[in-house]
C-alpha cells in the first residue's frame, strides 16, 4: 500500500464528513478496509476470543470498556446486520460516562470479526459464543441492549440464559414476525449471495436513506456507509458476502415471533416510529411488499406477548436512533436501564 493510500485511509477513518464534498452523484470510491475491517479504527482497543467453528479456529472481536467510576453493572451492545460494534460508539460512551462497564461485541460473520466459510449461522451459536465471551470476561449477569438484528440475538439470548439477565433492552429490533406466514418465499443462500456481491456504495446508501432514515440524510451517518462499504472492496469480499447472504437466511428462517413467551426477563422496546423496515419485503413478490408490515405496526402486537415487557416510542426517528439523534436516544436508554430488575 502506498503512503498516500494509507494517509487517504486515515482521513476517511477519522474525519468522514469530508466525503460530503463528494457529489452526491458521484459516489466517492470506496477503499479497502479489509474483509475483518483490518484498516478501519474503532474507538476503543479492539481485542478477540478464540472460538471454533467446525473444527477450525475463528476469532470473535469484542470491546470492554471500562467507566472511570464503576457502578458495578454491565451493559453489552449486540449490532445489528449492517451495522458494527464500532456503531455504538456515542450510546457506549455514555454508558461508560454514567459508571457502567460496557461489552461491544462483533459478533463472528461480521465486521472485526472472523467470517469462516464453513460456518451454519444460528441465533443460538451467536448467543452461546457471546455468553462464553462474558463468563471470559468475569461478567455473570448483564443488561443485553440489541439493536435491529441483534435484538433478535437479544431475546435470543433471553431465552437461553434468562438469569444472566438483568434487563433486556430491544431497539427497532427485527423477528417479531415470521414472515412466512406473511406469503415471503424462501430465499436459498446462493441467490442472497448473489445480491450481496452486488452491494456498494451507492445502494447502501440508498437503502438507508429509505428505510432507516425516512429520506433525510446527515453527514453523519456516512461514516457508517464507508464501514460497511469497505469490507467488500478488496479479495475477501465474497467472503463478506456470503456472511451477510448467510445472516439473512438466518434473519428469514429463525424468527423469534413464535417464542416471544419464553422472553421473561423486565423488557423495554424502543422504537423509533418513522422505521420503515420489514425484513424479506427485497425478497417478496411486487405485489405482497406494501402489505408487509413495518417494525412500528407490529411492536404493539409483540409486546402484548412478552411477560414482562414494555413499549417506548421514539416519535420522530426512524430504524436507527442511537445514530440518527445520539442524545435523545442515550437518555432515553439511561433512563430505562437506571430501574433494576425486580
Amino acid at each position: 500500500m502506498s503512503r498516500y493510500f494509507r494517509r487517504a485511509v486515515a482521513r476517511v477513518t477519522v474525519l468522514p464528513a469530508a466525503l460530503m464534498l463528494v457529489a452526491a452523484d458521484q459516489p466517492p470510491a470506496v477503499p479497502d478496509f479489509g474483509p475483518m475491517l483490518e484498516r478501519f479504527a474503532y474507538p476503543w482497543p479492539v481485542q478477540t476470543m478464540e472460538v471454533d467453528i467446525i473444527g477450525a479456529p475463528a476469532q470473535m472481536a469484542f470491546m470492554d470498556i471500562a467507566p472511570q467510576r464503576p457502578n458495578g453493572r454491565t451493559v453489552v451492545l449486540l449490532h445489528g446486520k449492517n451495522f458494527c460494534g464500532a456503531t455504538w460508539g456515542s450510546a457506549a460512551r455514555a454508558l461508560s460516562g454514567a459508571g457502567y462497564r460496557v461489552i461491544v461485541p462483533d459478533q463472528i460473520g461480521f465486521c472485526k470479526s472472523s467470517k469462516p466459510r464453513a460456518a451454519q449461522y444460528s441465533f443460538e451459536m451467536l448467543a452461546t459464543f457471546t455468553r462464553r465471551l462474558l463468563e471470559s470476561r468475569g461478567i455473570p449477569r448483564a443488561t443485553i441492549v440489541g439493536h435491529s438484528m441483534g435484538g433478535m440475538l437479544a431475546m435470543r439470548y433471553a431465552i437461553l440464559y434468562p438469569a444472566a439477565v438483568e434487563r433486556l433492552v430491544l431497539v427497532n429490533p427485527l423477528g417479531l414476525r415470521d414472515r412466512s406466514e406473511d406469503g415471503v418465499p424462501y430465499t436459498d443462500v446462493d441467490t442472497l449471495w448473489a445480491g450481496e456481491k452486488k452491494t456498494s456504495y451507492a445502494s447502501i446508501k440508498a437503502y438507508q436513506l429509505e428505510n432507516y432514515y425516512h429520506g433525510t440524510w446527515k453527514p453523519s451517518y456516512d461514516r457508517w456507509v464507508w464501514m460497511q462499504a469497505g469490507m467488500y472492496q478488496g479479495a475477501g469480499r465474497d467472503s463478506v458476502a456470503l456472511a451477510q447472504a448467510k445472516a439473512s437466511e438466518m434473519i428469514r428462517t429463525q424468527p423469534v415471533a413464535h417464542e416471544l413467551y419464553r422472553v421473561t426477563p423486565p423488557t423495554t422496546l424502543i422504537v423509533g416510529t418513522l422505521d420503515k423496515t420489514a425484513f424479506g419485503r427485497a425478497q417478496a413478490p411486487a405485489n405482497l411488499r406494501k402489505f408487509l408490515e413495518a417494525i412500528p405496526v407490529i411492536a404493539p402486537r409483540a409486546v402484548k406477548q412478552m411477560p414482562n415487557a414494555t413499549l417506548l416510542t421514539l416519535d420522530g426517528l426512524g430504524h436507527s436512533p442511537q445514530v440518527e439523534d445520539p442524545e435523545r436516544f442515550e437518555k432515553t436508554l439511561l433512563t430505562v436501564i437506571g430501574a433494576r430488575s425486580r
